[in-house]
């Protein structure tokens, strides 16, 4: 098959992208200076060191306020900036207009640099979808073939290294096994799993990124224990919580609501009972904060949990989501607002949801998750007789089922 063809093979082959948040754009076109540090990546972080050295390049950037959310998921548009950025490459074919991307758009000159370099190819109808995110498969495809790199040996022999090699594609497995026998792949938590068909996140591009630097003789190589086929001494004492597991939570308040069109809503919950081996050995124990977002999603809403936060300050990353709740609440004018949200939390648009409405603006910032202001929301409600509010029990609702496996050294 030739590189032409790998590009082209139908919508399979996806350009990606980098950013965390479609208000800010991750990947800077200029800067003074480089941020390498963040304050949501502590140096005990499985992707710091990666994250560190691209943000050093210049390559990447973080967030107002020194966050890089590396736990957030990747866009197409965010992906071909950051390859813009980080791979030198002449082009291989002419540029495409594509019927989703308007000349002005951000990433606009970025998408085309992708496309004409070989990186990165569109959908049929020349539509190329930026602001979709992409699963971890498609990146490794994008570099892959980006870069020409083809395996040296039967694919099935080299992709035998997964224990979920049969979740891999069939367009994508030989680019797969390209990427994994030059040292493209990162696997956290566990180095086995490659979990092909999940959601890559900001950490998870950065590393990939940085190895295909490594690769192509753009960086230094760096000891990390995910590089898939790196030799590194084995972690001891390390045990596994399989993906599927679920983790009870609780939080303070009995109910939350969120307005309509809610921005993601910062919220920390904590583990309701320990969580022990079958030995008895505690790995995560009642009181540890499970730290994430609320969002409002298709249908309702959502906990999105990124991070355990120790009793001892340990954090470890984690990926795992609740249920999609469905209940709602009606507020209409003339409803007491002290019954509406005794002992509840808001989302910043849920309050001035319910302000507007009942016009009672006595709303108590404490009430509000993330102490956003209201102010500027006020005016979307102004006029309202009524407003349905998602609606979530966080006791009952958002017990968060892991979407990949967890790694833990157990310590209790």
């Amino acid at each position: 098959m030739t590189n032409q063809t790998k590009l082209s093979s139908a919508a399979l082959l996806v350009a990606v992208s980098f950013i965390g948040s479609s208000a800010i754009p991750f990947i800077s076109i200029a800067s003074v200076s480089a941020q390498t540090t963040f304050n949501d990546v502590p140096t005990n972080y499985w992707a710091q060191t990666f994250i560190q050295e691209l943000a050093a390049r210049d390559i990447i950037k973080g967030f107002p306020g020194g966050e890089f959310r590396p736990n957030d998921p990747v866009t197409r548009a965010q992906f071909a900036a950051m390859l813009s950025k980080a791979m030198n490459k002449p082009a291989t074919r002419g540029s495409v207009t594509f019927v989703d991307v308007d000349s002005n758009y951000w990433a606009a000159s970025a998408i085309q640099k992708s496309y004409t370099t070989g990186f990165m190819s569109g959908y049929p109808g020349n539509v190329f979808s930026p602001t979709q995110n992409i699963p971890r498969v498609q990146i490794l495809v994008s570099l892959a073939n980006g870069l020409n790199y083809a395996p040296s040996q039967a694919p099935e022999t080299i992709l035998q290294t997964y224990s979920d090699a049969s979740s891999i594609p069939n367009y994508a497995r030989n680019s797969v096994a390209a990427a994994t026998e030059n040292r493209m792949v990162v696997n956290y938590p566990n180095v086995q799993f490659l979990n092909p068909n999940q959601t890559a996140t900001r950490a998870e591009v950065a590393a990939f990124i940085y190895q295909a630097l490594v690769r192509s003789g753009q960086a230094n190589a760096i000891s990390s224990a995910y590089i898939v086929g790196q030799t590194t001494p084995p972690v001891s004492n390390q045990v596994r919580i399989p993906a599927g597991n679920t983790i009870a939570v609780q939080y303070a308040k009995d109910k939350i609501l969120l307005g309509p069109d809610e921005k993601p809503v910062p919220l920390s919950l904590t583990v309701s009972q320990n969580i022990a081996n079958s030995q008895g050995v505690i790995l995560i124990p009642s009181g540890t904060q499970v730290v994430g977002e609320l969002r409002t999603v298709s249908g309702g809403a959502q906990f999105f949990a990124s991070e355990l936060v120790f009793a001892n300050g340990q954090r470890i990353a984690i990926n795992a989501t609740s249920k999609v709740v469905t209940k709602t609440e009606k507020v209409e004018k003339g409803l007491s607002v002290g019954k509406i949200v005794q002992n509840a939390a808001l989302g910043a648009a849920a309050a001035a949801a319910i302000s507007a409405v009942t016009g009672d603006r006595a709303i108590a910032t404490e009430e509000i998750l993330g102490g956003v202001g209201i102010g500027t929301l006020l005016g979307l409600f102004i006029g309202r007789d009524s407003v349905t509010l998602a609606s979530v029990n966080p006791n009952t609702d958002l017990a968060v089922t892991l979407n990949s496996d967890l790694l833990l050294t157990p310590r209790f």
